[in-house]
């Protein structure tokens, strides 16, 4: 297969928000673990802003995957930079609970009277992934909205 053919089948999801707030308080909402339970709905285990650790979110289960998601820190630079992977579902499920191997990424930068956040989850392969990639779309537009609501309960 080509290259292009490759490339073709990979997606993304793409959000860019700017916030009236600080890096710094952006950068912590993203990052301390009780907050990140409340944006993404899931409590993350053994989260830690630092290159290499591994850490899960637990959802709903489905067919032969037990809901886990597995995740390993890939950047953090405070302030600038949160990537890491994410991992879950299985070969036997299709639809919901389709085996995903996907990288999620933060980026912040200055913006005019606050903080622009990029978040750039990438990796989906269709029409494997289509379910995980439709619902997760409108999921992290809506998850940006709690991002920035419990940014503001910090400032």
């Amino acid at each position: 297969m080509s290259d292009a053919a490759i490339m073709a089948d990979n997606h993304q999801i793409v959000v860019d928000e700017v916030f009236p707030h600080t890096l710094d308080v952006v950068w912590k909402t993203l990052t301390a673990p009780g907050m990140m339970g409340r944006w993404l709905k899931m409590e993350p285990t053994g989260f830690k802003p630092t290159v290499g650790t591994r850490f899960t979110y637990q959802t709903t289960p489905a067919g032969q995957w037990d809901g886990v998601i597995h995740c390993q820190v890939l950047e953090a630079t405070p302030n600038e930079r949160l990537a890491y992977s994410w991992k879950g579902g299985h070969e036997g499920n299709v639809g919901y609970g389709a085996r995903l191997d996907t990288v999620v990424t933060f980026v912040l930068s200055a913006a005019d009277n606050g903080a622009r956040l990029r978040l750039v989850h990438s990796g989906f392969v269709l029409p494997k992934n289509q379910t995980a990639f439709k619902n997760m779309g409108e999921g992290w537009t809506k998850v940006i909205q709690t991002i920035d609501a419990i940014a503001a309960e910090q400032g």
